[in-house]
């Protein structure tokens, strides 16, 4: 069972599913920054949404911390890199509010064009002013759309079946996929000399930060009108409010603020405007959908299991053809840690059969995260695992062939002088691994907690050697596999035993005639 600290509120259904898996979920609602810090301690889990600032005091703190969880897209109030360096995954919900992110988009675009939220307020007033608050219709005006991503063409698609002509920039997609949403794809001045209305759907980053400012919105056209559902700090609100009052701009909708919450802002006290205080996503559907996202996926990473929304895991995606093979991958790399003595030298994984024609990231991620917890790096994950292996210099390729002689698919992984290679096997309704290679000998034994690698002469006698001195210490033998090795003479017997074997015990082995290169290897 883990500690699941809930910062801000999150859908029931979400929270609830954490407790059915048997989790502590403390929520814990408008915590300060010092209150936080003390919070967070002992948590395994952090769920927030977009006012919880996750720095890295924060992060430091939470030394228990396995995943940071944000209940929607962005991910501007967490220190992603901070929490790669320490380990801890960082996971969202990408595609939970989408439709009411587009949806909010079309309600803010119409609200400015008709001036509906001005003429609400001037009615409850007891003003009639129906020529005050005239509009402009949406048909046969040119609406462009800043980022082409998921939300950027849901907005597409409403804003066409209004008569808009659309115009885009991203250069992230082709032309054919522009065409496809029937959107003409510009550059970024150009858009905005042509847009009778602007609709921005970025990620706020280095680049994106600050996009809308005085010298950008001079290029727009005059009357444009400015619509932003996506992160506050895109567009410079005081260079937009300047805009605004000179009369270029004609008005604006915002959803987001650069600080938020917020309840001053130039923008505030212009007619032309209009602004909510952040409900892109909020909507029941949303809300729902997010809270279970996010739980399915904090549930996953408190597994050590793959994470499909891992933001912060550079595995890409992960096929059925793959998935299966992953705790072998990290098996191997486990058990290959166990044959090294001292750090990994570099690191080489060889994909044999039906693998060989898939991405297998989340393989070698999978490999490199077994290796390195095997030669005592605690607090290896997902995460950080290539962080490692570039601090200690261990550079990591892949090899692929689609032939494999004697099984459908084979993982090897080497590093040093070392090699383990394994398989799956299907055996009616089971599948189950299959060490089967060992430093070129040829093996077949299911990796178990317990296992020892015993080099030996190849000679009458070894094997009971073995046998003798693990029995007389107490200790059974499960499985064992023996392969010679007929060129030099030698041979190489792996066993798997119920118990740790003690170190005492593999000593004796050692100053046994005939016997050496002995390893314990511990799968867990």
């Amino acid at each position: 069972m883990a500690r699941v600290l809930v910062t801000e509120e999150i859908a029931n259904s979400g929270l609830d599913e954490l407790r059915q898996a048997g989790h502590e979920v403390d929520i814990r609602l408008g915590l300060s920054p010092d209150e936080l810090l003390e919070a967070v301690v002992g948590a395994q889990a952090l769920i927030i949404r977009s006012s919880t600032q996750v720095n890295a005091a924060t992060l430091e703190a939470g030394k228990d911390l396995l995943v940071v969880g944000r209940a929607g897209i962005g991910l501007d109030n967490v220190d992603v890199n901070r929490a790669t360096e320490l380990g801890v995954m960082v996971v969202n919900a990408p595609v939970s509010n989408i439709l009411s992110a587009a949806e909010q988009t079309m309600a803010l675009l119409l609200s400015q064009a008709r001036n509906i939220p001005q003429a609400h307020s001037a009615l409850k007033q007891g003003k009639w002013e129906r020529s005050k608050w005239e509009g402009v219709e949406l048909h046969g005006k040119t609406l462009g759309v800043i980022g082409l991503g998921k939300i950027g063409a849901l907005v597409a698609t409403r804003a066409a079946a209004f008569g808009m002509r659309l115009v885009g920039f991203d250069p992230f997609i082709s032309e054919e996929r522009a065409r496809t949403m029937g959107v003409q794809l510009m550059t970024l001045d150009e858009l905005l000399g042509e847009s009778d209305f602007i609709t921005i759907h970025l990620p706020k980053n280095k680049e994106t930060t600050n996009l809308l400012n005085a010298e950008s919105l001079k290029k727009t056209k005059p009357g444009v009108r400015i619509i932003n559902v996506a992160r506050g700090g895109i567009v410079n609100e005081a260079d937009l409010a300047a805009a605004i009052t000179s009369g270029h701009v004609q008005g604006a909708a915002l959803d987001v603020f650069e600080k938020e919450p917020t309840t001053e802002s130039p923008l505030f006290e212009l007619p032309s405007v209009v602004v909510v205080p952040h409900l892109g996503a909020s909507t029941i559907e949303a809300q729902d959908k997010a809270g279970i996202t996010i739980a399915e996926q904090v549930q996953l990473a408190l597994a050590g299991d793959f994470v499909p929304f891992a933001v912060n895991v550079s595995a890409g995606e992960v096929s059925n053809t793959v998935r299966p093979f992953m705790g072998l991958a990290e098996v191997l790399g486990r058990f290959l840690g166990g044959l090294l003595d001292g750090e990994p030298a570099d690191m080489e994984i060889f994909y044999q059969g039906e693998l060989a024609g898939v991405s297998n990231k989340i393989l070698t991620l999978s490999a490199l995260k077994g290796l390195f917890a095997a030669t005592g790096h605690e607090g290896v994950s997902f995460v950080n695992a290539p962080q490692l292996a570039q601090e200690h210099g261990v550079s990591v390729s892949e090899v692929a062939s689609p032939d494999s002689p004697e099984f459908v698919n084979v993982i090897t992984v080497k590093s040093g002088e070392h090699a383990v290679a394994g398989t799956l096997l299907t055996l009616g309704t089971r599948v189950e691994m299959r060490i089967v290679s060992i430093d070129g000998h040829s093996v077949e034994i299911t990796p178990t907690t317990h296992m020892l690698v015993v080099r030996n002469n190849d000679k009458p006698g070894m094997i009971g050697r073995v046998g003798t001195v693990l029995g007389e210490s107490g200790i059974s033998i499960d499985q064992m596999s023996v392969a010679p090795n007929p060129h030099a003479k030698t041979a190489l017997m792996v066993l798997s035993t119920p118990s740790a074997t003690p170190q005492s015990v593999v000593d004796v082995l050692n100053s046994s005639e005939g016997l050496f290169g002995i390893h314990l290897i511990t799968l867990k």
